[in-house]
């Protein structure tokens, strides 16, 4: 099947289609190294159990296409995927974004191996990998933008992620149904945070993004 997935036209047709619907423009090689990835991840996944959805169809609506969604919301030019996992969103929006510096953090490490081997095989040499905790991960020079899919906790996620942040940064996290109580927690403490719904073309995946401006920048 991962073979199959580079050469379906349907597949690509789909995430042509998709991505136009929200307002990104992909080019030949762009469409290539998505599709590609989907193949890496679909032949990784019968060994490492990277990902939950398997059909093609499904895995580039939510996968590839919810990825890209958040490119809009996104402050280029340092971007850090917190548990970054099987490398979604940090694997297409680096194949999209050739001139940001992504990196990837995990602490499981076959899933940073897989990492490894996507960033080999696409040629992705402006991606980072990284084996480790985020909250004992330290970078110097920081990020313009924190962001993290599969943390479940808003709290959690600004608690352990927030010191990569850069003071003109702001931390980004791809939430399911609107996060009315986890929103609550956050702003109690003081943080400034807005949401953003995105509508996923070929998708019923409810997603709400919260985007929280760095402690620092409060006044």
């Amino acid at each position: 099947m991962a073979q199959a997935i580079q050469q379906d036209s349907a597949l690509r047709e789909q995430l042509i289609r998709g991505a136009q619907s929200l307002g990104i423009a992909l080019d030949d090689a762009m469409v290539e190294r998505l599709l590609a990835y989907l193949s890496l991840l679909s032949r990784w996944n019968k060994h490492y159990n990277l990902t939950r959805i398997q059909e093609p169809a499904q895995m580039v609506s939510g996968h590839l296409l919810d990825s890209l969604s958040v490119l809009p919301w996104i402050r280029p030019a340092r971007v850090l995927d917190v548990g970054a996992g099987a490398g979604l969103p940090g694997i297409p929006l680096a194949i999209c974004r050739p001139d940001w510096e992504v990196v990837l953090l995990d602490s499981n490490s076959k899933k940073t191996r897989f990492l490894n081997q996507v960033k080999i095989e696409l040629k992705l040499n402006h991606v980072q990998v990284v084996h480790g905790r985020v909250e004992a991960w330290r970078d110097a020079a920081g990020f313009d933008t924190v962001m993290c899919r599969a943390l479940t906790q808003l709290k959690e996620f600004v608690d352990k992620a927030s010191h990569l942040c850069r003071s003109s940064g702001i931390m980004v996290a791809m939430k399911g149904q609107y996060p009315a109580q986890e929103l609550d927690v956050i702003r109690a403490s003081g943080l400034v945070c807005s949401v953003e719904r995105v509508v996923l073309p070929d998708s019923d995946i409810q997603r709400h993004l919260v985007i929280i401006e760095h402690p620092e920048n409060l006044s």
